[in-house]
């Protein structure tokens, strides 16, 4: 008990935590005072400001060699489900993102395709620059990264460098999972180690790319190991500043091997805003923390508002990667609808665009 008590009191105060508070707070289980002491750190950060931006999703293919079991995204080439963006084709989502008013980000996550070689997607890159040169240009997860060095040979710098002088701005946060490779061996073990998604975000500050960063629980992972992933980004950030918002993702089993042979079913809402309340908690010194209403529903990702978190991400578009797991949300919102569900839980809506800068509605 006197363990709570101490990570009690450094929460209250405001005080940077250890990984013995985050396991004391975890256990106390009092959601109501890690609500309370989230929301002082959350307005510590971005006092009544609750952000959100207008983007558009592109996946560029659903073809994977990992065939991970924690996915229910991916399949393998020759499947008839399978698909693959080409040129053609990203034209198109681009002429529709063109029309959309106040857009400030496309966001590029795909699979790690066979066949596709790396200048395949320094192409889109250069179409999606040319196409929209005032939008940011938000691609790749560390994951894709490190699967394009091993594709190339080249060090994760210089394909790092070459995406960005093709036009990239920033990384997505995705493909952390769980940063123990005992639980990477399990649910994703062809992908990127620990140690390299980590090395791929420190290699991208280090180039002035900004990235966010994630974590997916509610698996095979233990708290201990949630807690010490909290802890490797934190240590990171202290290192490199580079990350601009953290995010969680509650793990969706439907239509996944991992659930069918762990038994495995979504976690509830407490789980949520218990662990979104400690990332805030914990991860001090990254300032934003995002309630990704596609994950959550938007009804616990408004609520979540309440426990810290300070931006709902975007409007989408159409996303397809978490639905094919099974998530029942919309695959886009519009901003009218962000912007009443901010304002229901008492916050200030602010349109940003990928590196929190403020967009007048008006512009």
């Amino acid at each position: 008990m006197d363990s709570i008590k101490k990570a009690r009191r450094r929460a209250e105060r405001g005080e940077r935590l250890c990984l013995a508070d985050a396991l004391a707070l975890y256990e106390d289980n009092d959601l109501t005072f890690l609500a309370a002491c989230a929301r002082r750190a959350k307005e510590k950060a971005s006092g009544r400001r609750v952000y959100y931006t207008i983007n558009r999703h592109i996946n560029l293919t659903n073809i994977c060699s990992s065939n991970c079991p924690l996915c229910a995204f991916q399949v393998e080439a020759g499947d008839a489900r399978g698909f693959v963006m080409e040129r053609a084709d990203v034209a198109k989502a681009l002429g529709q993102a063109r029309a959309v008013r106040h857009l400030s980000e496309i966001h590029i996550v795909s699979a790690l395709h066979p066949d596709k070689p790396f200048s395949y997607y320094l192409d889109v890159v250069r179409q999606v620059r040319a196409a929209l040169p005032d939008v940011d240009i938000k691609a790749f997860t560390p994951v894709e990264i490190v699967n394009f060095a091993h594709q190339t040979g080249k060090p994760i710098r210089t394909v790092l460098t070459e995406l960005k002088e093709a036009g990239l701005q920033s990384l997505p946060g995705g493909g952390a999972e769980i940063l123990s490779d005992r639980v990477r061996r399990i649910i994703c073990p062809k992908k990127a180690t620990a140690a390299e998604w980590l090395e791929t975000m420190r290699t991208a500050h280090a180039l002035g790319i900004r990235t966010n960063a994630s974590m997916m629980y509610g698996h095979i992972e233990t708290v201990e190991e949630r807690m010490e992933h909290l802890l490797a980004i934190r240590d990171l950030q202290d290192e490199t500043g580079g990350f601009q918002a953290f995010m969680l993702f509650p793990f969706h089993p439907a239509h996944t091997k991992l659930a069918e042979k762990y038994h495995l079913a979504r976690v509830g809402s407490w789980e949520d805003m218990k662990m979104l309340a400690l990332a805030r908690l914990v991860l001090d010194n990254i300032a934003h923390v995002k309630a990704f209403w596609v994950m959550l529903t938007m009804p616990v990702a408004q609520l979540a508002l309440g426990f810290g978190a300070d931006d709902l991400d975007g409007t989408i578009g159409e996303e397809k990667i978490i639905h094919a797991a099974g998530a029942k949300t919309w695959t886009g919102i519009t901003q009218e609808d962000l912007c009443r569900i901010i304002c229901e839980a008492g916050y200030t809506p602010v349109l940003r665009d990928t590196f929190y800068r403020s967009i007048e509605a008006g512009e």
